[in-house]
């Protein structure tokens, strides 16, 4: 569903340049159902190889993340644990919804109407266990650590930069923000180019960059009290928050009352919400212990690379070894202007 906190959080808009040499962790589920719902053929389909296997997953990490590191940046990508039962009717609601739009997908196809196939078609991805090993291995070949988080993928990123193993976290969702994460880049796994709904048209995507401490000076705020803004809203954890109140209201609810507890016109219908809970979960999450010696970036294995993406899954060699040449472009560059310092 996702956290609607952007009407009331500030950000800069940034280039992807500005993230040279940044260590940011990757909410890994987050990622890679992007890349799942957008990487697809003119009917919505997604792409497979001659083997009829899923590749969509593995086409968006690997060429989105060759860039990301053309441009010097080092990704740590942190793969979901067990979610929270406070979490089942979201994931209830998730599997509805993918079933609702499998059904308009086919129906739209059989009426020939493709755009409107290729709209249902980004809201029927599920991701596998064989998508998240594949998706593993290419990160390990691509020299990019992974972090297995025993909950939340999105609440052990933000502990990353809480301890300073990394300075940002990387999602399309605002719940690293609750969580605690100093800093937050939004659309860092788009292209940078959107497609406008039911037009031949794209527009131009900005990298979004949010910061916990200016947020919470800009709307005087603890990080306590914007995890109550988020509960009124809805979260995950409690779908659709309290009726009739979006994001503006709520925080001048908690800007006027402090807490959920102080506002007496809303005690019957907070009831109903575990909102103890909710605040315990983002607040005190269960986080993978990620030491320096747990992040060990290696260099690209190109050959490997290209044995696992050409040989095993039938991808372009001259595709594949383009994208590579970037990075090795990249390092040579950089060799070559550390040269005249010695």
């Amino acid at each position: 569903m996702g956290l609607d906190l952007k009407p009331i959080l500030t950000h800069t808009n940034i280039k992807l340049s500005d993230l040279s040499n940044k260590i940011i962790a990757v909410d890994a589920f987050n990622t890679i159902h992007q890349f799942l719902a957008t990487i697809r053929g003119s009917t919505g389909e997604l792409l497979t190889n001659s083997h009829g296997e899923i590749t969509s997953h593995l086409s968006g990490l690997f060429y989105r993340n060759i860039n990301l590191l053309a441009e010097g940046i080092k990704l740590v990508f942190v793969f979901d644990g067990v979610s929270s039962p406070l979490k089942t009717d979201e994931i209830q609601r998730r599997h509805q919804i993918k079933q609702i739009a499998a059904e308009n997908y086919e129906k739209a196809l059989v009426q020939g109407k493709l755009e409107e196939a290729r709209k249902y078609s980004q809201a029927t991805s599920v991701l596998t266990d064989k998508m998240i090993e594949e998706s593993k291995r290419l990160l390990f070949l691509l020299g990019i650590p992974t972090v297995q988080a025993p909950s939340e993928g999105e609440a052990t990123a933000a502990r990353l930069t809480n301890s300073d193993l990394v300075q940002i976290c990387a999602s399309q969702d605002y719940d690293s923000i609750l969580f605690g994460a100093k800093r937050l880049v939004r659309n860092i796994t788009i292209s940078g180019k959107r497609k406008v709904p039911n037009r031949n048209a794209f527009i131009d995507v900005p990298l979004e960059i949010y910061n916990l401490e200016d947020i919470l000076n800009q709307t005087n705020l603890t990080n306590e009290q914007l995890v109550d803004v988020g509960i009124l809203i809805g979260t995950d954890y409690n779908i659709g928050g309290i009726p009739g109140i979006g994001p503006k209201t709520a925080l001048k609810l908690i800007q006027k009352y402090s807490k959920l507890e102080n506002i007496d016109q809303l005690q019957e219908q907070l009831s109903n919400v575990p909102y103890e809970e909710i605040r315990e979960l983002f607040l005190k999450p269960k986080v993978a212990n990620v030491t320096n010696n747990d992040i060990k970036f290696e260099p690209v294995d190109y050959d490997k690379v290209v044995e696992f993406l050409c040989t095993e899954k039938n991808f372009s060699p001259e595709r594949v070894n383009s994208a590579l040449q970037k990075v090795q472009n990249s390092e040579k560059n950089k060799n070559q202007s550390l040269e005249k310092w010695f």
